[in-house]
């Protein structure tokens, strides 16, 4: 996939699902759509008609990945 398709990703049919790890006491939430094809669209779930991050399946892949290696970790 091209960058400008990531940039121009039509996300109207995105079907959002919460993170497993934002908690319900309405704090940092993160809610991702992975049912589009060929990209993996991820917004915040308190301003859901704000900016949406587009990443490819790969990429997406890549950065759950450094996430259970503790990567990011501080």
């Amino acid at each position: 996939m091209e960058a400008q398709d990531l940039i121009h990703a039509d996300l109207h049919r995105a079907a959002w699902r919460k993170s497993s790890h934002s908690g319900d006491n309405g704090g940092n939430c993160v809610e991702v759509a992975g049912n589009l094809p060929g990209i993996v669209a991820v917004r915040d779930s308190k301003n859901p008609n704000g900016p949406a991050l587009v990443f490819t399946p790969g990429e997406w892949r890549a950065f759950l990945s450094g996430v259970k290696l503790g990567e990011f970790d501080a």
